[in-house]
């Protein structure tokens, strides 16, 4: 218990006293991942919309493949993306394996899934005739789809959210494509692991216990959200 104790001690410690390797990891985690988010929004948005809005052969089977996708293991996303960028895949010469920019690639594939998925359900809600009277007004389509966002921005905002959180959590991608390099690619959930492997528990309990605050921000933050969306749709 006392080791335990000591442990919890020297993981506060670390945190508090903003250890440099310690910040270091939480800073390439959060750099990845807030990349890979605003890199994935852009394109959701529009397949999203396109999802919900336009109505063509395959709708269905286009919305079962993205559910699915939501379900594949990141190590998986992982091992596609090392078969396509290592020296003998088809991508090989752009030397990204082991990089952040790799990360970032596994990252933006795994958050698409979520932010279409959440965005599709957001602007299915929303009224059509928001669309067609922008349009009839004389919008023009991005200015059309600006007003559909600003519409449904509660829910843009928790897909975002949610999207984020998958991210930053996964592990497999990251392990797979990224290397777990030091001052390069460790990021908390590499390093967690690895901490663990070598006995070190004090490091890899403090960077848990970031993203145990960071978990509990994000589902404070979804729910406040949720409610705001829940009371513009019945105002």
């Amino acid at each position: 218990m006392r080791e335990l104790m000591n442990t919890v001690g020297e993981a506060l410690y670390l945190l508090v006293s903003f250890d440099p390797a310690l910040w270091e990891i939480i800073g390439v985690s959060f750099r990845v991942s807030l990349t890979a988010i605003f890199a994935a929004l852009p394109p959701s948005l529009l397949i999203a919309l396109l999802l919900a809005r336009v109505a063509f052969p395959g709708r269905w089977f286009a919305i079962s493949l993205v559910n699915t996708f939501m379900a594949v293991p990141t190590v998986v996303v992982g091992l596609v993306l090392f078969m396509l960028l290592s020296r003998s895949g088809p991508l090989g010469e752009w030397q990204l394996l082991f990089t952040q920019r790799a990360m970032i690639m596994g990252q933006f594939l795994l958050a698409m899934p979520v932010l279409i998925a959440m965005l599709h359900s957001t602007l299915q809600s929303i009224d059509q005739r928001a669309w067609e009277t922008a349009r009839q007004l004389g919008a023009g389509w991005w200015s059309s789809l600006w007003l559909l966002i600003r519409e449904a921005r509660f829910g843009v905002i928790a897909a975002v959210l949610a999207a984020f959180g998958r991210i930053i959590a996964e592990v497999g991608s990251a392990v797979m494509i990224g290397g777990n390099i030091e001052h390069f690619t460790r990021t908390i959930t590499t390093a967690i692991a690895l901490e663990t492997l070598k006995g070190k528990f004090a490091q890899g309990l403090a960077l848990g216990l970031v993203l145990l605050l960071l978990a509990l921000v994000l589902n404070v933050l979804l729910g406040v959200m949720r409610g705001r969306g829940h009371q513009t749709v019945s105002a």
